[in-house]
């Protein structure tokens, strides 16, 4: 279990199979700021890596139990895709629809799909694996953590300054192929690449199951 809300592997995935992947994303469409992509689990190789029994056993390992995977995007940060994420937990879900559930608020749509704002109950059940297509240096914008930050629920804007200040944070760097399992209510940031090395990040996120709660139920994307 993961009880610092994150996990290094590293040695996951072959260069071989990076490069594979590497070759096939550079002939998507890119999205606004060439900064990624979404909507990956409708390719067959993405959706293939997803269901890897390498990775499932890593959400094992990681969770406690074999997670089901719905949603994988490409983060792309290069020199001409350069930005800065502030601290934050990844709180909205892809969803079919919101039918007034309880604890979950602020429908919008994202290329094509719904998302919602879920409750804490609900986070509780995913685990994103990122998976490095490059190496994470600490000159190419790496993953910045506050460990154990999860275990303490959604937080206010004003929480997340105050936790932060006052709070160890990590470094999370990692080679080409390894992976960062993490959980959505972790707090995290990134800073700007400082070298021309890209980072490339096939993040791919996990559930104990589609249906999440009630008539909650999570949208492959």
């Amino acid at each position: 279990m993961i009880t610092d809300g994150y996990c290094i592997s590293e040695d996951i995935i072959s260069s071989c199979e990076c490069d594979e992947l590497l070759r096939f994303l550079a002939k998507l469409p890119r999205g606004h700021g060439r900064a990624g992509i979404r909507n990956l689990m409708a390719h067959t190789l993405v959706r293939s890596l997803a269901h890897d029994p390498r990775l499932i056993a890593l959400t094992a390992d990681c969770y406690g139990r074999q997670l089901v995977p719905y949603k994988a995007t490409l983060f792309n940060k290069t020199a001409k895709a350069n930005w800065l994420v502030a601290w934050h937990q990844d709180t909205a879900l892809p969803i079919e629809e919101i039918n007034g559930a309880d604890g979950w608020s602020a429908p919008s749509v994202k290329q094509g799909h719904l998302f919602a704002q879920a409750p804490a109950s609900a986070l509780k059940k995913v685990l994103a694996l990122r998976i490095h297509l490059d190496a994470s240096t600490p000159t190419n914008g790496p993953l910045r953590v506050v460990p154990r930050s999860h275990l303490l629920g959604i937080l206010s804007d004003v929480e997340i300054n105050d936790l932060v200040n006052s709070s160890r944070q990590v470094e999370c760097v990692v080679g080409r192929g390894g992976v960062i399992a993490m959980s959505p209510l972790l707090l995290h940031a990134s800073s700007k690449l400082a070298t021309d090395a890209p980072r490339r990040v096939l993040h791919i996120e996990y559930a104990e199951s589609l249906k999440l709660a009630g008539d909650i139920r999570l949208v492959i994307s």
